[in-house]
């Protein structure tokens, strides 16, 4: 029981460093704020990023293994299937705007100069969809955990 709850909070927390750090960079990635600065600060930003969605599957993976319900239940539901495709989906949409502040940062290091417009809009589009894709995994988890699917 002890272990459930506390594989459940890893989870929680894991989903919650997502979700702040994806909306740092929303709130960043705007053509009005970005300097030189918010541009080295969205690729720490994007890594940290990546830390959260890497402890949210291996969170996700060890309340499969050793939570209550055993994998086999979980494995054969669909909408686990579900929050993983769209966690996958997600991380893949998150490619092109961490491509985008790579280039940004090395364009800054190289002449000083800040992307164009039209790329700053095109990197915050790619951020806030994901940032809103993300709201049907919890969703489909609480369906999960009160047995449909």
């Amino acid at each position: 029981m002890t272990s459930e709850a506390l594989l459940s909070y890893a989870h929680l927390m894991a989903i919650l460093s997502l979700v702040v750090f994806s909306s740092s960079q929303a709130a960043l990635c705007r053509v009005e704020w970005l300097n030189a600065k918010v541009v080295e600060r969205l690729v720490v930003l994007d890594r940290i990023y990546a830390l959260a969605a890497l402890a949210v599957l291996l969170t996700g993976l060890a309340r499969i293994a050793w939570g209550g319900k055993g994998a086999s239940w979980y494995w054969a539901n669909s909408l686990l299937h579900l929050k993983l495709g769209l966690f996958i989906l997600i991380a893949l949409m998150s490619i092109k705007p961490t491509v985008m502040f790579l280039r940004w940062r090395r364009q800054l290091r190289s002449d000083g100069s800040l992307p164009p417009q039209a790329e700053v809009r095109q990197a915050r589009r790619w951020v806030m969809i994901e940032a809103h894709l993300v709201t049907f995994i919890p969703l489909a988890a609480v369906f999960l955990a009160r047995g449909f699917g």
